[in-house]
């Protein structure tokens, strides 16, 4: 991390003069506004979900921009003519002046951009699901809380934020409906199904494919994986479906409410079974164990996707619902989506009212992360957090490719009763490529 000093001591004479900046270890200063604090970004991913993620930091000073596709990256540096311009990302985590980045690439790249920016010292968001695989979501975590006291980090499950979310989850943790010992989540987006796309095409002069594909295992180009995470997304080389994606907004709600945490057992059905070796289910419906902790019951919480929901509560047509979450106490059921929640009976709950809000606000998803790298202040979906999500949601994807129901345990990263799940916890990758 010395490559950093220099600015570092210049923050931290900044701080000392009374203008307040924390980075990557200096903590315990309150922010300021001087137009000096600008954080140094690198941008890992300029298009699509790169985009947006660079319009959320776009009042911070963007010094250098990376993408494999040299036509986003030229129609990006326009607006940002004294950025540096990458094309592996690796290079670019080398540029002396960096303080943090954000990373927006497929999901095979972002656990290991992330590490590799987290062992130079740069705080980091990264877009949802943090890994493409159960080791790496925890070796991410681990990096991180070994040096949360010099960065921030941010996952991009940009819902989180909301203040609906907020109020659901004063809702379960008060116990308005009782103890939860069921829950499920749902999202109705659809796999594919199938092998690998059929024939090459060319690869066009702006795409460094070799570098897309990163640790992925090399397969020819073919235009059916680009554009957009709906293509690429849908292969195992370089996504984890729906429940990867989407699983990530929604499941995340039930696992802040709940406290969860490791599971004790995974299963699934799914169409097709056996799975396919290339690409992600059609649907699956995923019931994960969490054993009592503190003050909470044991439980279990299902994901349903593509064609499939939970059994809908009366008065309420959830295939109507395109995604939610459905918590069902002792008391009453809570049903939410981002926007709105509802207590069910409703005739039970008529006069009911909701506790006062005791969590606060967000800044914004990407203000949160920004103060935070100014501030030493934390995020809501900090590395520590968000590695747990995903680490619990990709047991999922791995119980579905082995076919069996898998006994968790979290502790030694393996599935006591099924050795063959080994080769999904822990993806290879190909030669010149390390986490």
């Amino acid at each position: 991390m010395t490559r950093h000093t220099n600015r570092r001591e210049f923050l931290k004479g900044t701080a000392a003069a009374g203008t307040g900046f924390w980075l990557a270890g200096r903590a315990g200063a309150q922010e300021s506004n001087s137009p000096n604090e600008k954080l140094n970004v690198g941008i890992i991913g300029v298009n699509g979900r790169g985009r947006a993620n660079m319009g959320g930091v776009s009042k911070e000073n963007i010094v250098a921009l990376c993408d494999i596709d040299e036509n986003y990256l030229n129609k990006v540096k326009a607006a940002h003519p004294n950025a540096k311009t990458y094309v592996d990302w690796r290079k670019m985590l080398d540029q002396k002046d960096l303080d943090a980045v954000t990373v927006s690439t497929a999901d095979q790249v972002h656990a290991l951009a992330s590490n590799w920016a987290m062992k130079r010292g740069l705080s980091v968001y990264c877009e949802k699901p943090l890994a493409h695989s159960v080791h790496e979501a925890r070796t991410v975590r681990e990096t991180y809380i070994a040096n949360r006291d010099k960065l921030a980090t941010q996952m991009g499950t940009q819902i989180h934020a909301g203040n609906n979310y907020r109020r659901v989850v004063e809702l379960v943790q008060s116990k308005a409906i009782g103890e939860v010992r069921e829950a499920h989540a749902w999202c109705g987006r659809q796999g594919p199904g199938g092998g690998l796309p059929e024939g090459e095409d060319p690869v066009p002069e702006n795409l460094h494919w070799d570098l897309w594909l990163g640790p992925a295992p090399a397969r020819p180009y073919n235009k059916g994986y680009l554009p957009g995470n709906l293509t690429w997304n849908r292969w195992w080389d370089f996504g984890n479906g729906t429940l990867g994606d989407m699983g990530s907004h929604v499941i995340d709600l039930a696992f802040w409410a709940l406290k969860l945490r490791h599971p004790s057992s995974v299963e699934v059905v799914a169409d097709p079974m056996p799975a396919s070796p290339f690409t992600n289910a059609k649907w699956m419906e995923i019931t994960w164990e969490h054993p009592a902790v503190d003050d909470r019951p044991a439980l279990k919480l299902t994901w349903h996707d593509g064609i499939k929901r939970p059994e809908s509560p009366p008065g309420h047509d959830l295939t109507k619902w395109g995604l939610g979450v459905m918590f069902i106490g002792d008391k009453g059921t809570l049903l939410a989506d981002y926007g709105k929640h509802v207590l069910l009976p409703a005739d039970k709950f008529q006069d009911f009212q909701p506790p006062e809000p005791s969590i606060a606000p967000s800044l914004g998803h990407h203000q949160e992360w920004i103060h935070a790298c100014k501030t030493g202040e934390p995020t809501t979906c900090n590395f520590d957090y968000s590695g747990l999500l995903i680490e619990h949601n990709l047991l999922g994807n791995v119980a579905y490719r082995v076919g069996k129901k898998l006994q968790w345990d979290a502790a030694n990263l393996k599935a006591t009763n099924c050795p063959e799940a080994d080769q999904f916890i822990r993806r290879e990758y190909r030669e010149g490529w390390t986490l």
